[in-house]
């Protein structure tokens, strides 16, 4: 089995900020994303382009992936920010407003070109309806090692802003959207990470969108705010009974008796040898979180 990387927790830092890109050394998320695009007014782009720049090259961040969110590649500020975060040899770099499959290319073929090590991969955000259309051509770019395509990540306030859809509790509205670029992601074998959660006071409804983006499916999800870290983290990993049950699993198809058998009973239930299958990559998450700590 390839081996696994947390992304339970993604968070949102401004890269113009430089107390959030310090304090971002101590915070426990699994994934920490230097934003030069909206969280950066324009006056400042070039200040935070050097100073996360200069962060990611000086380390101190353990074993968290480091990402840089650069401007979209239509923007004036597209340019300097490849260059910059090639550089500084982030191990992803987050392509905005990604409509085409195109545009990954090109982005491969500069990083390239600009001598961004291999280890640097590329994210793409789907938060556009073109995105949505286009999400299986979009994600068939990580067959093409040029584009360096690894992980897509959910817009989901972008969503609603071109749809003009309302982003309801239980998030009906999104749920085809949400789907449609999960399927696009797990046919092409790259990660999915879900879309942030605005309301900061409301702890109930965070973590049922957490519950709800795990049970859809998502690797992790995207956050806005510190304080959101440990309940994504808590959601997002295997509980001590799925671990438990994938390691009863495991053990069962390992014993001699069944190494033939396609199917078997387990606590009254038929487990195949797809749910082993399910079971070790749960194991093989758990253990990927527990080397963590």
């Amino acid at each position: 089995m390839i081996a696994i990387r947390p992304r339970r927790s993604a968070l949102y830092m401004p890269a113009s900020n430089a107390r959030a890109v310090e304090k971002a050394k101590t915070l426990p998320a699994d994934v920490v994303i230097f934003d030069l695009e909206d969280a950066v007014a324009p006056e400042m782009k070039e200040q935070a382009r050097g100073a996360v720049g200069a962060a990611v090259k000086a380390g101190g961040y353990g074993s968290r992936e480091l990402v840089i969110r650069i401007n979209g590649l239509n923007t004036p500020w597209a340019e300097a920010d490849l260059a910059a975060a090639a550089d500084a040899a982030p191990d992803a770099i987050l392509l905005p407003k990604v409509s085409s499959p195109d545009e990954l290319l090109e982005a491969g073929r500069r990083l390239h070109s600009l001598g961004a090590p291999e280890k640097t991969r590329v994210w793409a955000m789907i938060e556009t309806p073109l995105a949505i259309l286009q999400a299986q051509a979009i994600a068939a770019v990580a067959q093409d090692q040029t584009s360096r395509l690894a992980c897509l990540v959910m817009g989901t306030n972008d969503l609603a802003k071109d749809t003009r859809a309302r982003l309801n509790p239980g998030r009906a509205t999104m749920m085809p959207w949400l789907m449609t670029a999960l399927a696009a992601a797990r046919a092409y074998g790259i990660d999915i990470l879900d879309g942030v959660y605005n309301d900061l006071s409301d702890e109930a409804g965070f973590r049922g969108e957490c519950i709800e983006g795990r049970d859809c499916g998502f690797d992790g999800k995207t956050l806005i705010h510190p304080g959101q870290i440990a309940m994504a983290n808590e959601v997002f990993a295997p509980s001590a009974h799925e671990v438990e049950n994938a390691r009863a699993i495991v053990d069962l198809f390992e014993q001699p008796e069944n190494a033939g058998k396609g199917a078997i009973s387990h606590k009254g239930r038929m487990v195949e040898r797809l749910h082993a299958d399910m079971a070790k990559r749960t194991l093989a998450l758990a253990d990927a979180i527990a080397q963590r700590r």
